[in-house]
Formats: C-alpha cells, sequence, structure tokens
C-alpha cells in the first residue's frame, strides 16, 4: 500500500499528513475524520509537526524555477471533481468521500451475495481491492490472515474480532501478524468499506471453515 509497513491508526495518519496514500486509504481516512471530527486534532498536530520540520529543512535550489513557477500560473483551477472534499456531515447515510469515490450510497450498492448473510461489491482502484462489504447480524467471517494490508472502516453497525470491538467511524488495520474471525453484532447488520492490497489467506480448522462459510 506503501514503502514503509502501517501496523496502527496512528501510522495510518501520519501517511496520511505525508501524502503517501493511495487514493482509496486517503479516501477512507478522511471518511473516518468525517465520521469522528475530534480525531481531526491528531492530523493537525501531525501537520504542524511537519511544518515544523520543513521550517528546519536547509535550503534547496529549484532547478527551472522560472520555468516552474510560470507552469504554476498557468495551470487551470481545480475542476469540481478534483477539489479537496469538505470533511463535513450531510445527508448521505454514506460520508461524502466514500460517495465521491465509490459513487454509491447505501441503497444503491449493486451488492453481491459472496456468501449467505455476506453480500459486497468489489472494484480495483489504485492498485487496491476496495469493497463495500454488508454483513448480516451475528454473522460470522472466516477466519483470516492477510498477505498485504487490509484498512476496514465501519460505517453502520459494529463487528467484533480477537482485537475488540470496532463500531461506526472505527478503522481496523490487519496485516499478516493478524489472524482474526469478525462477527458481526446481533443487534444490527454491520456495513463497512475496506481497502486491500493482497489478497486474504483463510485460516483456522477445516470444520470451521466450511461453518463459516455456510454461515
Amino acid at each position: 500500500m506503501v514503502h514503509e509497513h502501517i501496523d496502527t491508526v496512528d501510522a495510518l495518519m501520519a501517511h496520511y499528513v505525508a501524502g503517501s496514500l493511495p487514493e482509496p486509504a486517503r479516501v477512507l481516512v478522511e471518511a473516518h475524520l468525517v465520521m469522528k471530527p475530534d480525531h481531526r486534532a491528531l492530523v493537525n498536530d501531525l501537520e504542524l509537526l511537519a511544518g515544523e520540520a520543513l521550517e528546519l529543512m536547509p535550503d534547496a535550489a529549484i532547478p527551472d524555477r522560472d520555468a516552474r513557477l510560470g507552469a504554476i500560473f498557468s495551470s487551470k483551477p481545480l475542476s469540481e471533481k478534483s477539489a479537496p472534499i469538505i470533511l463535513s456531515r450531510d445527508q448521505g447515510a454514506f460520508p461524502r468521500p466514500i460517495r465521491d469515490l465509490m459513487g454509491f450510497d447505501v441503497d444503491t450498492v449493486p451488492w453481491k451475495t459472496k456468501l449467505p448473510g455476506f453480500k459486497e461489491y468489489t472494484t480495483d482502484i489504485d492498485g487496491c481491492e476496495v469493497s463495500l462489504m454488508w454483513i448480516r447480524a451475528g454473522r460470522a467471517l472466516p477466519s483470516h490472515t492477510h498477505k498485504g494490508m487490509e484498512l476496514t472502516l465501519i460505517l453502520d453497525g459494529a463487528f467484533n474480532d480477537n482485537r475488540g470491538r470496532f463500531g461506526p467511524g472505527d478503522i481496523s488495520v490487519a496485516d499478516a501478524t493478524i489472524d482474526h474471525r469478525p462477527v458481526a453484532e446481533k443487534e444490527r447488520h454491520c456495513i463497512a468499506f475496506s481497502v486491500l492490497d493482497a489478497p486474504i489467506k483463510l485460516t483456522g480448522s477445516f470444520r470451521q471453515i466450511i461453518g463459516d462459510l455456510i454461515g
């Protein structure tokens, strides 16, 4: 997903501030900040630290300075499509960054049933597999680990695994060190947005895998 490893939400936020995330991971963070605006404070602190670090760096000559400035001043204004996303709540069920990226709200997603009690819409963006997932209340997903990175943002409902509970606005960061079996809470269906840079790998006993696949 990026050259450096991401194993915590704080590390994910640092890469977001540095601008090193692929587009779908950036959108996931922006949607998280829409759902949990109090977490913007961490991003602001990281931006201040980055600014202070830049001020301490020695000056460096810019090659072809006049040509570069000319290109900047002659460039066209940002189009509406490429304008920065406003991090605020609106009337959609999904946060606006996700609606803008995926082109759907919850009632228009072209879900495909993958397993009993589990629906998904998947596409490829910027080298990542990007998914919207619908998990029936009480449904357990098969135990699995990861060949790369998986970022999951909970949009509605919640799931629990061996690390704890993930509810609306929470981000699950998983990699090859995580072997988990997410279970949607019984009170409400769980809807999530995920970004993967490599496939998952099923784990657990043969009997458990078959039972989880059947649902």
